[in-house]
């Protein structure tokens, strides 16, 4: 899978910025058929940082109901990545 696949988007919310900033882990959604591996070469590559740790969370879309109509919000896979002390990945700290 190609590394611009792999990572979609940061999950940029109020816990996440906490353990940026206490932890040095950044969090992104990313490709649901990805995996530990690709997403490490992924941040490697595309932001220049050495990275230690990566943990993967399944997150199940959730109900929403509007009037009669009933839908659900589409799954979607969350990544925790912990950075090498030091290192820093230049996109999230203006944040």
């Amino acid at each position: 899978m190609d590394v611009y696949q792999v990572i979609k988007e940061p999950h940029i919310t109020e816990k996440a910025t906490l353990e940026k900033e206490k932890a040095n882990q950044i969090c992104f959604k990313v490709h649901k058929r990805s995996n530990k591996i690709e997403i490490k070469h992924a941040v490697e590559t595309l932001f220049k940082a050495k990275v230690l740790d990566v943990r993967i969370m399944n997150v199940r879309g959730k109900r929403r109901v509007m009037g009669r109509n009933a839908g659900k919000k589409p799954d979607w896979k969350k990544a925790m990545v912990k950075l090498v002390p030091g290192e820093k990945v230049e996109f999230f700290e203006g944040i």
